[in-house]
């Protein structure tokens, strides 16, 4: 079989190779050049960024076998991510892996800023010695007002901490019982301009963020603040801050992104008291390192079809805890077996969880369950992404349902549905025993005791003498060899549910003649390869 091919379009740590390993083969594109980008993904099942490469719609289109786009850091703003989603394409980053680096940024623009470090240097470098010139200010005993109270934004101001600082901060979604675990004080975003001596921003890019800092923000500050921006470029007015600078409403910045990148040309880079970065945020050896290594650890769980935890465009409720992981190819297998004995798409879906499994975040299995169920009904690739919305599309109505109680298993999960004209379906599985063995133990109601292997058959029937030996004589003739055989009943002489495990798919004649023989109900047979 050939290796599924991953294309790096921009330079990644060393590490990452190591990570990918021998199973892929990687093709390496510059993927700022569109024209040889486009062609070049024309095979690729994952594609490794940073923030040069534009993954959009066009670039999307034109990649039919991706399945994954893996960005190296943590901002998507050069990711189409709807448009993704709506391909099935799962979209990965790193969200931890700069955390670090773009803190220590901040903190090193704001000290920078504070004692005139960038003009100093520019000046000695050129033979001028002017100590008087270059006078700052010190941090110590300072109001430093943290603008998001994010990963980053907590770890900035848990270092300013150290400089004796006061701090406050401005941020909606955070509790004050939260801000003040960290030593900081909540206030409004007017508060935070007015008393603060130096501004640190750490906010996503959003609609809702862009030019949050602008004319009228900058005007409520003390002429002595000096503003750091390392997060996204366009959180501040540029223009805006500028003419603060140039007024004397504002006394420095430092700023590392900005509106428009690459960026060579700013009225801000004509102020001595601004310090300026090229997007330097997350450039270090060990973000980079940390980012590469995340990612494509990322690539390798998307390509063997596995949950991916850093995946932004999937419906799952946060991180699968190591209790819930294991059942993740269960349920997929559920469902797919679901809809073999179905023969086509429920009404109704419902995903019951029961037993020890409970006490954890099981939603992602919901997502699993819909993996498996359209795996086989759909042509194009089916993944944790765009399971929701193929189920939406087709008007399947899905729920999903816990309860801690679980007679006969420490953990149970069932995937039952209502077909269009009111038959009820279901399936339920479980992990068994140290090593977590898959097993079927539910079928429509018949209890069964099954590992769910590559080809199975179910046969509902009349219980009477000599099915058994029907079946084994008709499989033998065809060549297919039993694994396992199983046959449950309700009562002696009633409905009874007849499920094989054999070693070869099993032709859709030789199923049909099956049925006729023994007067089958209903024959299924389930390849889950």
């Amino acid at each position: 079989m050939s290796r599924p091919v991953v294309l790096i379009a921009e330079e990644l740590a060393p590490s990452v190779l190591a990570v990918l390993g021998d199973g892929v083969e990687v093709r390496h594109v510059d993927g700022a050049d569109r024209a040889a980008l486009l062609p070049a993904l024309a095979d690729a099942e994952a594609v490794l960024i940073r923030s040069a490469t534009q993954v959009d719609a066009e670039a999307l289109a034109a990649a039919p076998r991706l399945k994954v786009v893996a960005r190296a850091g943590i901002g998507l703003d050069n990711v189409d991510v709807p448009a993704a989603t709506a391909r099935g394409v799962m979209v990965v980053n790193a969200p931890q892996s700069n955390v670090v680096s773009a803190a220590e940024q901040a903190v090193a623009l704001l000290l920078a800023c504070a004692r005139n470090i960038a003009p100093a240097n520019a000046a000695l470098k050129a033979g001028q010695w002017q100590r008087s010139k270059w006078t700052g200010v010190e941090v110590a005993d300072k109001t430093v007002g943290v603008v998001g109270l994010g990963r980053i934004g907590v770890l900035f101001a848990q270092r300013m901490s150290a400089f004796g600082t006061r701090l406050i901060a401005y941020d909606p979604y955070i509790s004050a019982a939260r801000a003040g675990q960290i030593g900081v004080r909540l206030v409004s975003l007017e508060e935070l301009l007015r008393e603060s001596d130096f501004i640190s921003i750490h906010l996503p890019k959003t609609p809702e963020t862009v030019g949050l800092i602008g004319k009228e923000q900058l005007a409520l500050c003390k002429p002595t603040v000096r503003i750091v921006n390392a997060a996204r470029g366009g959180l501040i007015d540029e223009q805006a801050l500028a003419d603060a600078l140039a007024s004397g409403q504002v006394a420095g910045a430092g700023i590392d992104v900005f509106a428009s990148e690459p960026c060579t040309e700013s009225p801000l880079f004509a102020f001595d008291s601004v310090v300026v970065s090229p997007h330097l945020g997350a450039s270090t050896v060990e973000a980079q390192d940390k980012a590469g290594v995340a990612v494509a650890r990322s690539v390798k769980l998307a390509l063997q079809g596995e949950f991916v935890p850093d995946a932004v465009n999937v419906q799952a409720g946060g991180v699968v805890v190591e209790e819930v992981r294991p059942a993740l190819p269960l349920v997929e297998k559920l469902g797919r077996v679901f809809t073999g004995l179905a023969g086509g798409v429920a009404a109704q879906l419902e995903v019951e969880v029961r037993g020890e499994v409970t006490a954890h975040d099981v939603s992602v299995l919901q997502l699993a369950a819909l993996k498996g169920v359209f795996t086989d009904v759909v042509e194009e690739q089916v993944t944790f992404v765009n399971a929701p919305a193929l189920a939406a599309e087709r008007g399947v109505e899905v729920a999903l349902s816990t309860d801690p109680e679980s007679p006969d298993f420490r953990s149970l999960i069932t995937v039952r549905g209502t077909l269009p004209n009111g038959t009820l379906v279901s399936v339920s599985g479980t992990l068994s025993g140290p090593r977590q063995v898959e097993k079927l133990t539910d079928v429509d109601g018949f209890d069964v005791d099954l590992v769910p292997v590559d080809h199975l058959l179910f046969f509902r029937y009349e219980d009477k003498p000599g099915v058994v030996g029907t079946v084994g004589a008709a499989l033998g003739e065809a060549q297919v060899n039993i694994a396992g055989a199983q046959v449950s009943r309700t009562s002696q002489g009633g409905d009874a549910l007849m499920a094989l495990t054999v070693d070869s798919a099993v032709p859709a004649e030789v199923l049909e003649g099956i049925a006729r023989a023994i007067g089958a109900q209903s024959a299924r047979a389930v390849d889950l390869t």
